[in-house]
């Protein structure tokens, strides 16, 4: 199984940006997607996570900021990340358990403040 993930980059604090992941290689039902993110010197925790039917959920410091978000038929994995606070600074991992968890490559997101 491969996840590529894409959306991050600098951006200002208040801002918002978008981070697509794209699974391949699998033909079975990918149960659970989500994304951890880890900032520097601190350990990796997940951020947000969502189930194949559709049931979702945040660590604390993220609800009502981030959105998690899975369009099935495609294998693609989004999050939406709203009012960006420097804090936010991480690296992104998306990942899919089916038997196993497989996880992406990272992408630096990146808050100005």
């Amino acid at each position: 199984v491969q996840l590529v993930e894409s959306g991050g980059g600098l951006v200002q604090a208040g801002g918002s940006l978008r981070l697509p992941c794209a699974a391949s290689g699998t033909k079975f039902s990918i149960s659970v997607m989500g994304w951890y993110r880890q900032a520097p010197g601190k350990q990796r925790e997940l951020a947000a996570g969502i189930f194949s039917g559709g049931f979702t959920n945040y660590a604390e410091s993220v609800k009502g900021r981030f959105t998690i978000s899975r369009d099935n038929a495609k294998n693609t994995l989004y999050l939406q990340i709203n009012s960006l606070k420097p804090e936010d600074t991480a690296i992104y991992y998306c990942f899919a358990q089916i038997t196993t968890v497989y996880w992406g490559q990272g992408t630096q997101v990146t808050v100005s403040s």
